[in-house]
């Protein structure tokens, strides 16, 4: 008989975003990229899953690409790892980084392990609470602010204009 794992999935970005996922524990990594994707309604895109600790710091990574780096350091590839390789107790994590140019993820925790129901199909979704942000503009999720770090950081800067006090020659 073949094992589940059930993945609980967050956002930093949206509070009552929540995802339950069932997943076979011999399921690739790019298999489950995929199958993220796909349930969050995003197109195909580069991604990292990073293995992490209790503090959900990062530690290994794996990449949906193979990067052509050597070492202990190098990501390894999603097609050839899977979740039993890498997950191996209740509450192990995972960061899935589906943004990487704006560093945005989403966080995974395992929260229990079951026998696959002969009935069911995997991986499959079996809770959902609120929408996924945007894949492309964190403004549109649902606990943004109306303006980004950037834009308030750069806002800073217009204080100066016009200003024929500040000298900005070094």
């Amino acid at each position: 008989m073949s094992m589940i794992f059930r993945f609980r999935m967050l956002s930093d970005e949206n509070d009552n975003f929540v995802r339950d996922y069932e997943v076979q524990y011999d399921t690739t990594l790019l298999d489950f990229h995929r199958f993220i994707l796909s349930s969050l309604e995003y197109e195909e895109c580069m991604a990292s899953f990073f293995t992490a600790d209790d503090r959900w710091e990062k530690l290994r990574e794996f990449t949906s690409m193979e990067m052509g780096e050597e070492g202990d350091d190098a990501p390894e590839a999603m097609e050839r790892v899977t979740l039993g390789q890498i997950i191996h107790n209740n509450r192990d994590r995972l960061i899935y980084l589906f943004d990487l140019f704006g560093d945005r993820a989403y966080f995974l925790e395992l929260t229990g392990t079951y026998e696959t129901d002969k009935e069911a199909s995997y991986p499959r979704e079996i809770y959902a609470r609120a929408e996924a942000p945007d894949q492309y503009d964190p403004s549109k999720s649902g606990d943004s602010d109306d303006g980004s770090i950037f834009d308030d950081a750069m806002g800073d800067f217009s204080d100066f204009e016009g200003d024929d006090a500040y000298d900005d020659e070094y």
